[in-house]
Order: C-alpha cells, then structure tokens, then sequence
C-alpha cells in the first residue's frame, strides 16, 4: 500500500511546528478559533457522587460503542487519562462489549517512557485497558524515543492508517475530555499558540506550562469534528472553572456554551456533533439554578 504521508511531516513542517509557543498574555484574547454557541445538541448531566457518575459515564460509552458498532462496524475514541481514567475501571467488569472493534486513541500525551508515572497509557492500562481483551494493534500508543515534533507526525500517521488518508480530519466516534482548573483539556492550555492551529491533527508540545513540558495534543479541529464529544468534571476544586462553561438561552429553554469565555473547553465544542458534561455535585456546586434545572437525569441513557 502506499506510504501515508502526514501533512505535519518534519520535512515539510519543521520550523511551523516547532513555532508552537505559550504566551500567557493570549489567554486574555479573543482566540481565533469561534464556533456557533449552540451548533451541538448539548446536555449536563450532574451526578450525586463520583461513584455514580463512574458508573453512569461507562454505561453511556459502552451503550455509543455498540451503537456505532451497529452502524459501522467500529468504535474510534479517544480518551484523555489524569483522574478521568480511574473512572473507566468499570469498563472492565462489563459483559457482551465487542473489544475487537475498539480503537482507543489518546486525545493526548506525555512524551515520557510508558512505565512513568506522568505516563497518560499507564493510567489508561491500570485502569482497564490491561485487563480486557482488545487487540493490541487497536490502541494506538505513542512511539517512545521520539522528540514531541516527531511523536507528533508519527500519531497523525497513526490516526490517518484508521481514518484515511483522504479527508480534511478525522471523525471520531467519541472523544472523553477533561476539564483542568485552568480550563484546559487535552494539553491545549490557554493562551498557548496551538489553540490557532487549523491545519494539523495531531501537534507537539515543547513547553506545556503544566508538567511535563514535552506532550502532543489533537487539536482543536479535530475535536470540533467529533461526533460525541464528552467532557469530565469532578470535585470542589473544578467549580469555579465548570461555572464559566455554560449559559442559558435567551428563553432559558436549553444550554448554551458561555461565549464570553475563551477556556480552551469552552473553544472545544463539537461543531455539529453532541456534546455531553458528566459532572458531579461537588464540581456543579456554583452552577445557577437555572443551568441546574436544565442538567439531565443520572437515569437517563445518552444513547
């Protein structure tokens, strides 16, 4: 077959990529990348505890994973790790999941050796991920021993294997984000340079402001691109950042995404697919009553 080639090539695109750079007087901006408001169907769903929400966010996946499965005969997600991935455990105890037509992607990662602690695949392993019976070749790890530039191009090759090499970005059946104090998901941080990035699937990162510095990331039009996309936020200390998320519509009939805010989640909302917020009660804490009264019900499936 013909060699895919990624159009963040480090023949073609080495002093742009490379050019990716934090400035923290950005974060003050109106970022470049703007999306309509209410383009996604959208629902919260507030959970009364992080045991429940566990339980309730596995269930939904496992119910979209069989759905597309149904439809076309396969499961893209990709999955961010830090404290979301213990809230996957359950998945591993779930009967009647076709494993074999997963494939896991990492929405992001550190460039560390696998065993490291900071490591985003270990995480996602201890959680599950080593304790099901998916085929090796459809979790997509990132290559060791590469610098973040050359993971990066690796990873996108990777994503265009699944994909296809034919088409503007990939459309991943779901992609499970977390929400950092500072509002950033996946490592896009805010006023860091990637967040304009319009072309790349799949970037480098040689100075997150959060350790480590070195990472790659999918970017921002990949995440728009997503059929499902899910957000994650869990206890007291994601409050004030979970409160700057939504708005309610003018006839305060629906939930719409707060634009007066440029919080990299609030920039990566699914253009025209669903989006989704699990959230517990800690995390929901300084959300108006109004927000609350439209949130969804921990009884009601997804899909």
């Amino acid at each position: 077959s013909p060699e895919l080639i990624s159009t963040c090539d480090p023949r073609d695109r080495n002093s742009s990529a490379s050019s990716f750079h934090y400035d923290e007087q950005l974060s003050n901006r109106e970022n470049s990348f703007n999306i309509n408001s209410s383009a996604a169907p959208q629902s919260l769903i507030v959970a009364p505890s992080k045991m429940i929400l566990s339980e309730k966010l596995t269930r939904d996946i496992a119910r979209l994973a069989e759905r597309s499965i149904g439809s076309r005969g396969i499961f893209t997600v990709g999955l961010s790790a830090g404290s979301i991935s213990k809230l996957l455990t359950p998945l591993a105890g779930m009967r009647h999941i076709e494993w074999d037509k997963w494939h896991i992607f990492l929405c992001d990662e550190r460039c560390v050796p696998e065993d490291d602690l900071n490591s985003n695949i270990r995480a996602l392993e201890e959680a599950f991920l080593g304790k099901v019976s998916i085929p090796p070749k459809n979790v997509h790890r990132i290559k060791q021993n590469l610098s973040p530039l050359e993971a990066a191009c690796q990873y996108e090759l990777q994503l265009r294997g699944v994909f296809g090499d034919d088409i503007i970005f990939p459309k991943f059946d779901a992609l499970l984000l977390g929400c950092g104090t500072d509002g950033h998901t996946a490592s896009l941080f805010p006023g860091h340079s990637i967040l304009n990035e319009k072309n790349c699937w799949v970037v480098p990162i040689e100075d997150s402001p959060k350790e480590p510095p070195r990472r790659i990331t999918l970017t921002l039009p990949v995440i728009q691109n997503a059929r499902t996309v899910i957000f994650v936020a869990t206890g007291e200390i994601k409050a004030l950042v979970v409160r700057k998320i939504f708005n309610t519509s003018n006839d305060s009939s629906s939930l719409i995404r707060n634009t007066s805010s440029n919080l990299p989640v609030n920039l990566a909302w699914p253009k025209e697919g669903k989006l989704v917020w699990y959230v517990d009660e800690d995390a929901a804490s300084t959300c108006s009553v109004e927000i609350m009264e439209l949130s969804d019900s921990v009884q009601r499936s997804m899909w």
